[in-house]
């Protein structure tokens, strides 16, 4: 008999805390993010444009992979990126391609005393790396994105990759 009133009380927990549910893929907060999460992948594999990427982080921006480590600080993560960028012939392909799998991603808002400060996204995406002519399959991953707002500016301000896997 007790179990009935522990379930009552476990959703009225999440109902006054305002747990919130993946985001409809028609909201503007969803829609945004995947515009932004673009924004990112492009200018890190298509444009290498650290600038961009450096807008789209936090100063204290972390970021976590299963098989590279743990980088901190915005500066730190960055300054491998613009080494490559500033060796990259323009006219040359690009050595790599992200590719996410659409339907993978999901958003989720936080609020803090019903104000929204932040979400998480979260999705799948394979790589693809240039081989000669060719591009050839990479890992596939999972990636994690902490968002927050900065100055009403979203910004990640952690990032997780992680569960790589060779595609089967």
């Amino acid at each position: 008999m007790r179990r009935p009133f522990q379930i009552t009380l476990f959703s009225l927990f999440l109902y006054l805390t305002g747990a919130q549910a993946q985001l409809p893929r028609d909201s503007e907060l969803f829609k945004l993010l995947r515009e932004k999460d673009s924004i990112l992948f492009d200018a890190a594999f298509n444009r290498c444009d650290p600038q961009t990427m450096e807008a789209l982080f936090t100063e204290d921006f972390e970021f976590y992979h299963d098989k590279g480590g743990l980088t901190e600080g915005r500066q730190q993560f960055l300054g491998p990126v613009k080494e490559n960028c500033a060796k990259r012939n323009a006219a040359d392909p690009q050595p790599a391609k992200r590719i996410l799998f659409d339907k993978s991603l999901e958003v989720f808002p936080l609020y803090k005393e019903g104000e929204l400060y932040g979400a998480i996204q979260h999705g799948i995406h394979r790589f693809e790396f240039l081989d000669g002519q060719q591009y050839q399959k990479g890992d596939i991953a999972k990636f994690t994105h902490v968002w927050v707002k900065e100055n009403d500016i979203w910004k990640i301000k952690r990032e997780l990759s992680y569960d790589h896997k060779m595609p089967e």
